[in-house]
């Protein structure tokens, strides 16, 4: 058995199994598709930084899974991300964001995508049966050029009311009351602090 058939084999057992599911070589990822596609598999792809894992990603990937046999799900690298969202993003590193994308059940392959990979790229080499794109991807639309590559498009609104933006926020905000409390049970000591410099000074 050569190693594309390995990792074929791989992707149907219900392992995690890292060393067959992920990959940041795009050739590589086509040879298995193939290899998928040559046995009557139908490829869905989809694409996004999966930052805060939560349930409206988890609700998104199995309704796109629904769509075909084998779902691709490309990742944003922590520099992509950066790029695409500032500095501040990710919250969560890359190889975590991958393993976690692992271990949903309705997730059979994970690649990685850099700064210097466009997702044209990705599309172009993978021409999956079915392109999955999210409504709350404001920076990508699939363009008829780009479509021209995917069997057919899909566009899917998002499968709950939680965002990671709105976590991040949330988690900011906690941050910033915490702060304000600390600050506010110092703040006291710090003036009696200076009051007592000035009177001696």
């Amino acid at each position: 058995m050569n190693t594309v058939a390995r990792r074929v084999a791989s992707l149907l057992d219900q392992n995690t199994n890292k060393e067959a599911r992920y990959y940041k070589s795009f050739s590589e990822l086509k040879e298995v598709l193939d290899e998928l596609r040559a046995v009557g598999k139908k490829i869905v792809l989809t694409q996004g930084v999966y930052d805060l894992l939560h349930i409206g990603h988890a609700q998104y990937l199995e309704r796109a899974r629904s769509y075909g046999d084998v779902l691709v799900v490309g990742v944003d690298s922590d520099a992509l991300t950066r790029k695409r969202k500032g500095d501040g993003r990710p919250i969560v590193p890359e190889d975590e964001r991958v393993n976690m994308l692992l271990h949903l059940r309705h997730v059979d392959i994970v690649v990685l995508r850099d700064v210097d990979q466009e997702l044209e790229s990705l599309i172009k080499t993978i021409k999956p049966n079915i392109y999955i794109a999210s409504e709350s991807t404001k920076d990508f639309t699939v363009d008829k050029k780009l479509a021209a590559c995917c069997g057919e498009v899909h566009t899917l609104p998002p499968q709950a009311i939680t965002s990671t933006t709105e976590r991040v926020r949330q988690v900011s905000l906690l941050g910033a009351d915490e702060l304000a409390n600390e600050l506010s049970k110092q703040i006291p000591e710090i003036v009696r602090g200076m009051l007592d410099k000035i009177k001696k000074g």
